[in-house]
Parts: C-alpha cells; structure tokens; sequence
C-alpha cells in the first residue's frame, strides 16, 4: 500500500531552501555503485536548479541525471525541461553516457524507444535511482502522464510518446518506470494547483498522479503553505456555498 507523507513549507523560499538540500546530498550520494536522480520538469524546481548551479557542486563521480519528462521540441527550446535545468547540467558537466535526455533530434516514436531503451540499461547496470522529483498539475497530471488512457498505454514500458493536451508531443517516464525510484518527491507550489493538491492529499483512486505511483511503498508531497492556505480557504468557501443552499428561507406573507 502506498502511503502518502506532506512536508509543508512555510514560504516559497523556504520550499526552495529544502528542495536545494535534498538534490545536493542526492547529488553528492555515493555508495560505491552508481546513483541517479530524476529531475522534473515544470517552472517549479528551476530556482532550486539554479541555486544549486551557483553554489558550485561536488557530485560522486557515478551519478547519473535523467527526466520525467520531456516536450517533443528541440534541446535549446525555451520550453525544453533540458533546457531549464541547463545551468545544473553544465555546472555537474556529467559524461554523455551519465546524462540521460530525450533526444528530440529523433522522430518522436524513436526518440521515446531510445529513452526507454537507456533507462532499461541503467536499471540493468544495478544503478540506483535514488531521488525522483515529479510534478503536479493543476488537471492531476504529473510527468506527461495526463489521462487514463496514457497509463493504459504505459503498461509494459519505461517510457512512451504521448500527445499531450498543450497540442505539443512530448515523451514521459511510466509507472513501471517510477517503480524503481527510490524516494519519489511531489514538489508543488502555486493556488493555482488547489483542487489537484486537495485529490492528493485524499489520495484520490481517479487522481492520475496518484495512479502513477502506485506500488511505491512512500511517497512524499513537498508543498508551499500558500497552496494550502488557498485550499482552505476553498473550502471554507465551498460549505460556505453549500450552506446557502440549503438554507431555509423564510415564506412571505
């Protein structure tokens, strides 16, 4: 059974404090082996990325880096997930066989079977993946994941090719994948996200964010206290609302 632990942070800057700690002692891990972890993608963790970038890093020298997700644009797109965390990337300036990208150079359905295919050999090499950051969406989706039918066709895959509903393609990890990460961490910031955030906390069965981590026995949501304030407060309004309906009115005589 999957279980579900909420860290909230009392400020954005606070989340951000937390978030750059956790990646530099992921970062820095090293247990002899090999060690990875997954970054996300989205606006959310990039001043993380970047503090970390300026800081200057010491990495064990058998880490490996890859994505949840990645638009089908190309690497030096501002939209590219890539292209975001480049400040990291160039700081760790890791070994083309550490740094796993969805190489969108390729046609779309090869680019997501050579994604699969390197994550398949990682998994193989005994690497560890000991960090995997993932996002929320404001619809409950999380990496490209976005609808039933994604996680229908995910069955059997570490990764696909998915249309997503921006109109852009893109490529993303699966739940087979999210199996084998160690600590799987929600990093979820903004009001905007307050429905999403209020079904993952309940652990919503229907919620594709949760549906994706199934089978994972923790499972950890790092979330700004502002959001949460904001679900609170839609709430309070949503009984607010609901009283009023019900409320007797008196009849006019």
């Amino acid at each position: 059974m999957t279980t579900l632990h909420t860290r909230r942070f009392v400020s954005r800057t606070a989340l951000d404090a937390a978030l750059v700690e956790r990646l530099g002692r992921a970062i820095a891990y090293d247990d002899g082996v090999g060690t990875a972890i997954m970054l996300s993608g989205g606006k959310t963790p990039i001043p993380a990325y970047r503090e970390l970038a300026a800081r200057g890093l010491t990495h064990n020298e058998r880490l490996h880096v890859l994505f949840s997700d990645e638009r089908y644009v190309p690497a030096s797109s501002e939209t590219s997930n890539y292209h975001q965390a480049c400040e990291l990337l160039n700081e760790l300036a890791l070994p083309d066989d550490s740094l796993l990208r969805v190489r969108t150079e390729l046609a779309l359905e090869e680019a997501a079977a050579d994604y699969e295919r390197r994550l398949a050999e990682l998994i193989r090499s005994g690497v560890r993946i000991k960090l995997g950051l993932l996002g929320l969406g404001p619809d409950g989706h999380t990496a490209a994941l976005f609808d039933p039918e994604d996680l229908a066709r995910a069955q059997g895959h570490l990764a696909i090719a998915v249309q997503r509903p921006d109109g852009l393609p893109g490529v993303t990890v699966t739940p087979e994948f999210l199996a084998h990460v160690e600590e799987l961490v929600f990093v979820v910031a903004g009001a905007c996200k307050r429905d999403a955030i209020r079904a993952l906390m309940n652990t919503d069965p229907c919620l594709i964010a949760w549906r994706a981590v199934q089978g994972r026995a923790k499972v950890e949501l790092w979330v700004e206290q502002a959001a949460i304030f904001s679900l609170m407060a839609g709430a309070r309004s949503d009984e607010a609302t609901q009283h009023a309906h019900h409320r007797k009115v008196p009849a006019h005589t």
